[in-house]
């Protein structure tokens, strides 16, 4: 009743955005955090109820840094565009990309044994030219392009190809660096380990000015905005694809990419 009569004050309003699991462009019948799937949901988060702050509680172990970069850019524009402060609250984890996004906010809480950091790029893959000639299959490949076949798995790794992919690496790191200077300021301590794809634990963190503090969602926006401030959550939803069958026509290679993110971590 109280919002249609246009003389009483509403309470403050929090929208909470819940950004949980791997990062990744292609869902493969997995639930995963990406620009495509969030925009509908960062968008009413900022907009609708005229919300006083944004929330983020951020449980990722990283993955695409391309994907990282536009929710992060979004979240960006959209706090800027409606003049509302983002605040990041990490669970469990942090880590990689989910650090990246966690800097789109103005502060950054954690609880103790939050897991933050891993501020690098890596890459992953598998050798199968031994495997091949051992069950006598030939390799046939022609491209046009003499970097086409960078790093084939099936084919010995040249050194060459490895040098390029360190490359692309350190440009896509010195990205993640730069985001994170920008963003945290003054706050960071900056020490040698702090850029090298380490992690760190809830107050380590703090210390080191990757976050500001201990703190949790519900007692934080309540010191910040009063006892009565609302809350409205936003997260993505299972389809019925993903709950039934679709991690395992989506693909079992994509699932044990998912578990070894997490596990880097314990969890």
């Amino acid at each position: 009743m109280k919002r249609w009569i246009p003389f009483l004050q509403r309470e403050p309003l929090v929208s909470v955005l819940r950004l949980t699991g791997m990062i990744a462009s292609d869902a493969r019948g997995r639930m995963v955090l990406n620009d495509a799937s969030l925009a509908p949901l960062v968008e009413k988060a900022f907009t609708r109820g005229k919300p006083s702050a944004v929330a983020l509680v951020l449980n990722s172990p990283g993955g695409s840094p391309a994907q990282s970069s536009l929710i992060f850019s979004r979240i960006r524009r959209l706090a800027r565009e409606k003049d509302v402060p983002v605040y990041a609250f990490v669970e469990d984890v942090a880590a990689s990309g989910g650090y990246y996004i966690a800097c789109a906010a103005d502060e950054i809480w954690v609880d103790d044994n939050s897991i933050l950091g891993s501020i690098g790029v890596i890459s992953a893959g598998f050798g199968f030219q031994d495997f091949i000639a051992r069950h006598g299959v030939e390799r046939r490949m022609h491209a046009a392009g003499k970097s086409k076949s960078l790093l084939d798995p099936f084919q010995p790794e040249k050194p060459e190809d490895v040098a390029r992919l360190k490359s692309l690496q350190e440009a896509i790191h010195r990205s993640f660096i730069d985001r994170v200077r920008a963003r945290r300021g003054a706050r960071l301590h900056e020490t040698t380990e702090l850029f090298d794809g380490d992690i760190w634990v809830g107050g380590q963190a703090v210390e080191l000015g990757l976050a500001d503090g201990v703190g949790h969602l519900v007692p934080k926006m309540k010191e910040r905005f009063g006892e009565q401030v609302k809350f409205r959550d936003y997260g993505l939803r299972r389809t019925i694809w993903q709950r039934f069958g679709g991690q395992v026509l989506g693909g079992l290679t994509a699932e044990l990419e998912e578990r070894a993110l997490w596990a880097r971590f314990g969890l």
